[in-house]
């Protein structure tokens, strides 16, 4: 039997109390399972895509930024929110352009996960490209990043040794090796 009615909480009043460039907070009530009310805090976030490009030898692309709210640089996959208007696939082509400079021919999508599930709605699609062509970084003027290429199996170790540490490449990494070990384009099983 099926009790995942009794974990269901209803919104009862909400409250934007903060909107800015990315992030929307927002303050609500809500009632609880056992019909008691509490308060909820949570940010609205418009999404994002998340994509690790793979070239035809088993090398990766990924980039070495500096993370303001943690003071430190991480290795990420290139990542970006998705713009209104615009679809996720859109999201991971675009970003793989401004971030590493590459283009692809090809990608897949592996899935998505939800970073921030206490706090945020915010969602993370994640893409594997190949067939790749390099060109000129085209990075926001406030962005500055280094790419980094690899291999994958070096990458997939640096996730287990936690040398990258960050969520979403960590998940785009172990995923995509999956695919592309089993499914991808150069896979033992093609």
């Amino acid at each position: 039997m099926n009790d995942s009615h009794k974990l269901v909480e209803r919104r009862i009043s909400s409250k934007e109390v903060f909107n800015g460039r990315l992030l929307h907070v927002f303050f609500d009530e809500a009632r609880l399972p056992d019909g008691t009310t509490s308060t909820r805090e949570w940010i609205k976030h418009p999404g994002a895509s998340a994509v690790l490009p793979v070239f035809e030898n088993g090398d990766v692309m990924l980039v070495r930024q500096f993370r303001y709210p943690m003071a430190q640089i991480f290795y990420e996959v290139p990542a970006g929110k998705i713009d209104p208007d615009e679809d996720a696939g859109s999201t991971a082509r675009r970003e793989l352009q401004e971030e590493a400079g590459l283009s692809c021919n090809d990608y897949q999508y592996i899935g998505h996960f939800y970073p921030g599930i206490g706090y945020s709605d915010e969602i993370i699609h994640l893409y594997t490209a190949w067939d790749i062509q390099s060109f000129e970084q085209k990075v926001d003027e406030d962005e500055f990043l280094l790419k980094e290429r690899m291999s994958f199996g070096e990458a997939v170790e640096m996730v287990h040794s936690g040398e990258i540490s960050d969520g979403k490449t960590m998940v785009t990494l172990l995923r995509a090796w999956h695919w592309w070990q089993n499914e991808g384009p150069f896979s033992v099983g093609s």
